[in-house]
């Protein structure tokens, strides 16, 4: 009995207390949903996901993409790719060349020298033997016109590449340049002869 009355409950040895389980009041339930909503209402007035100031004129990804800034690639860039496809496989990827099947790119005075004589090679193909590097090499076939299929820009791209690699370092070859060489030979098919390119200037 206690000092008010009230009598106190006992339990015996060994029982636990359990404690009241009361259920959460409907007006706290209520209150956490309105703040949950409200708090997105506030996140969405002022996140600016779907403001027209952000996305404004854009409706779509392909306007967004068209309106960005563009990235600029270098020629060397662009035609170490189509260097590997079209003149890797005989002339190594490391510039080297291979002993008596194809001269090397690396320090050649025929890659560094005239850009009218380098660009004619890949539009016809090129006969017979080449000194490079004051080492002959004589093409068991001739080489054929490997850059004949490709655009003006691509050609330019492959021949920059490998005048600016490996060491070398020439002047871009620009798709004018191609061009011109490319209308000057026309619809030439026989494969070219170290005498007729040393006769260019």
């Amino acid at each position: 009995m206690s000092e008010s009355g009230h009598s106190i409950p006992v339990t015996e040895a060994g029982d636990e207390l359990q404690a009241e389980r009361r259920p959460v009041p409907v007006w706290l339930i209520l209150f956490l949903f309105v703040l949950l909503y409200w708090g997105m209402v506030w996140f969405d007035e002022r996140g600016g996901w779907f403001a027209p100031q952000v996305y404004a004129p854009y409706r779509s990804l392909v306007e967004v993409e068209t309106y960005q800034p563009a990235t600029a690639v270098s020629a060397k860039d662009r035609g170490a790719p189509k260097f590997e496809v079209n003149c890797a496989l005989c002339h190594n990827s490391d510039g080297t060349g291979k002993p008596g099947q194809a001269p090397p790119f690396v320090k050649s005075e025929w890659v560094l020298g005239s850009p009218a004589r380098l660009i004619r090679i890949p539009l016809a193909g090129l006969s017979g033997p080449i000194k490079v590097n004051g080492q002959e090499y004589n093409f068991g076939t001739s080489m054929a016109a490997m850059g004949v299929g490709l655009s003006d820009e691509d050609l330019a791209a492959v021949l920059t590449y490998i005048r600016q690699s490996w060491g070398n370092n020439a002047s871009e070859i620009t798709p004018e340049q191609v061009k011109a060489v490319r209308a000057e030979v026309g619809a030439r098919t026989q494969p070219w002869t170290t005498t007729e390119l040393e006769a260019l200037p």
